[in-house]
Order: C-alpha cells, then sequence, then structure tokens
C-alpha cells in the first residue's frame, strides 16, 4: 500500500549533537508516527527526532519535530476531509496532479 505524507516541522527545534555525517551529507534521523484517526486539525502524522536505544529504554521525552497529514493513498482514500477553514484557493492547489 503506498502513501504520501506532507509534513512540517520546526527545523529550529533539531537537536545538532544528533546530526550523523555521512559520505554524501548531514543527516538527522526523525521518526514519523502514522495514527488510524486525524486529530482536530486533520493532522494523522507525528514526526519527532529519532533516540537512540538507551534513550528509548529510560523513556525519554521526544523532541515534537511538527506534524503533517497523509495526502494521498493507493487504497483509495485520496486525502483527509478538509477543514471549514480551508481556502478556495488551496482547494484548487490540492486538485494538482503533483
Amino acid at each position: 500500500m503506498a502513501k504520501l505524507i506532507a509534513v512540517s516541522i520546526d527545523v529550529t527545534k533539531l537537536d545538532k549533537s544528533k546530526f550523523v555525517t555521512g559520505k554524501k551529507g548531514t543527516y538527522a534521523n526523525l521518526t514519523i508516527s502514522l495514527n488510524d484517526e486525524p486529530d482536530q486539525y486533520n493532522n494523522d502524522v507525528s514526526v519527532w527526532e529519532g533516540q537512540s536505544e538507551d534513550e528509548r529504554k529510560s523513556k525519554a521525552d521526544r523532541n515534537f519535530l511538527g506534524n503533517g497529514k497523509v495526502v494521498w493513498s493507493s487504497e483509495g482514500q485520496t486525502e483527509q476531509p478538509k477543514s471549514k477553514a480551508t481556502s478556495k484557493k488551496e482547494e484548487e492547489h490540492d486538485l494538482l496532479p503533483f
């Protein structure tokens, strides 16, 4: 099952000490959670900074970075219901094939 997910993160919250330097660049490890039900803002995706095994075992607080939503799914669930605050321009943009 394929899905497209759009997220927005607050890059100022990234902990630079956790960046990983590789051969082709510098990386931030993120964890993404896909929820079964959307929240009050129609978001069904949460993003936080990846944790080490020790951090997970000690139940350290997650560094929450942002959220998002599934915008397309191969199962026919093409998008979440729009909130009443969605503008006409946003609706027209959502109809674009890219």
